[in-house]
């Protein structure tokens, strides 16, 4: 999905018309619907202050659809108890990048609400809504997931209430729905050609070392040369008769010896490399943007791999076919944040909150196979 940016007053408040690119810098957003892209991490220093003309705990408001703060309390905690559930409470203490995880999390969460919300607009704007029986189903559902709660966790939530919980799911439902709605003419059929997957063994020599942040740093052209020469020995090796897998076990320096990939997964110059090898062949050495390699074909076709490919290719249509729509409707329409009360959003820390199942719930009473196609 694309990502634009449009400012202009209007009583005296800042409206941002778009994407939320400057309000959600998150990291990652967890995003359960079916091949739905998760909202990227941008820089921005613009800042936008809105603090007037909002109702009582209401976060933002995209057009005439609005998010309370019961609502996101709902994302944000179930995000929070997963975590927590995998990496333990003190996971809290991490940063990423220059902010800490508590609040990138939470601005992932502002994010998915968001994206939810938008799709409804767009759901309705293509007449899509929920059926008798999906309405019923996000009854239910709501019936099931609120009964789950403990008074603590309600309270956590700002008093949620059981008819917020089904105005959420029945959002989520329909945003799922005009997903499947928008992608019921992909085509599903991929050629083997296409999604061919090879098989190689890689001896890997880096070309850049690790600053303290862990980002990338190219070395020297000196210290370049030096990799060089020594993958200039390793090549010599083999064509003596070293075996290929000894050599790799003793000077290779990436994650693992034996890859498989597709066309669009690894440096160009390595891909160009590895489609023209025959099985068993062995490269020259190729250079990359990460340092020098030499590859030894083990098949030309990976047939459990190339399937898995295809299923690959498949969603990435999707997600293009979608995303184009979805970037043409969002990037015209109005969004206001509410700064000042998101500003005091905070996760609550108490070991009496522990439910996580919010998702898990939704994907009980509407399995992928029950929206249209």
């Amino acid at each position: 999905m694309k990502f634009g940016n449009k400012v202009h007053e209007r009583n005296g408040r800042k409206i941002y018309h778009g994407n939320w690119k400057v309000l959600v810098a998150a990291v990652f957003c967890a995003m359960a619907l079916d091949g739905c892209a998760a909202l990227p991490t941008a820089q921005n220093p613009l800042k936008i202050v809105l603090t007037t003309g909002f109702g009582q705990n209401e976060v933002f408001r995209i057009e005439d659809a609005s998010c309370s703060l019961p609502e996101l309390m709902v994302y944000l905690i179930n995000t929070q108890d997963e975590y927590e559930k995998t990496l333990g409470s003190g996971i809290w203490k991490a940063k990423v990048s220059d902010q800490s995880l508590e609040e990138s999390v939470k601005e992932s969460c502002l994010a998915k609400i968001a994206q939810i919300k938008t799709m409804n607009l767009l759901a309705a704007q293509n007449g899509i809504v929920l059926s008798n029986s999906e309405q019923t189903q996000a009854q239910a559902a709501a019936k099931a997931y609120y009964q789950s709660l403990n008074e603590t966790e309600i309270k956590a939530m700002d008093g949620v209430t059981q008819d917020t919980i089904r105005q959420l799911y029945e959002e989520y439902a329909l945003a799922d729905k005009l997903y499947q709605y928008t992608i019921r003419d992909i085509n599903p059929e991929v050629s083997d050609d296409e999604a061919r997957t090879i098989t190689v063994q890689q001896i890997m020599l880096k070309t850049y070392t690790l600053d303290a942040s862990g980002q990338k740093v190219p070395v020297s052209d000196t210290a370049k040369q030096a990799v060089y020469q020594k993958m200039q020995m390793v090549q010599k090796q083999i064509g003596d008769g070293t075996a290929f897998e000894t050599l790799a076990e003793k000077y290779n320096e990436a994650d693992a010896v034996t890859i498989s990939f597709g066309k669009g997964d690894v440096d160009s110059a390595l891909e160009n490399a590895a489609f023209n090898l025959a099985t068993d062949q062995v490269s020259d050495i190729i250079e990359t943007k990460d340092g020098y390699e030499i590859i030894k074909c083990m098949t030309t076709f990976n047939r459990q791999e190339t399937e898995a490919n295809k299923v690959k290719i498949v969603e990435e249509r999707k997600k293009e076919a979608f995303g184009q729509q979805y970037d043409d409707f969002a990037d015209n329409l109005t969004r206001e944040l509410n700064t000042e009360l998101w500003a005091k959003v905070t996760m609550p820390h108490d070991a009496k909150i522990t439910t996580r199942s919010f998702f898990e719930v939704y994907d009980k009473y509407f399995p992928k196979d029950t929206m249209i196609k």
